[in-house]
């Protein structure tokens, strides 16, 4: 598993939070499903040449987060979607961070039109089925 994770000792972004978002978007992505078992602490933290207590913080903000289970003596597991909740406070940071892209782009002369089609683009490359961008979630 960690030959896809690229950890950057040189980032301004902690170890702990280059774990999150790599395993996140691995998630988001298909890459790891519901059920699949993520590497031990210590033997993530030895490929990746880390503090164990690096992976350990990354592991317990996926778990709060609701993303991974970590079942005592069987090992850590990719929670299952339906399991998971929806945080009224991560939504509106989600809505906080989607308006300053807009915004961005906006000012970069980017039309509507060009945003859309931007964000379909990017959406597909998450989505199950290529070429339905969440149709099916509306």
């Amino acid at each position: 598993m960690a030959l896809w994770i690229q950890i950057s000792a040189g980032s301004n972004e902690p170890l702990y939070a280059q774990l999150v978002n790599q395993i996140s978007k691995a998630i988001a992505e298909g890459k790891l499903r519901p059920g699949d078992k993520l590497p031990a602490v210590r033997k993530l933290a030895s490929e990746l040449v880390i503090n164990p207590n690096t992976v350990a913080k990354a592991y317990t903000y996926l778990e709060q987060a609701k993303l991974i289970v970590t079942k005592t003596g069987s090992g850590t597991y990719i929670a299952d979607k339906n399991e998971r909740s929806t945080d009224i406070a991560e939504v509106n940071y989600l809505n906080e961070r989607i308006d300053n892209i807009i915004t961005r782009a906006i000012n970069l002369g980017l039309k509507p039109k060009d945003i859309s089609e931007m964000y379909k683009s990017r959406l597909e490359k998450f989505s199950d089925k290529p070429g339905k961008s969440g149709e099916e979630n509306e």
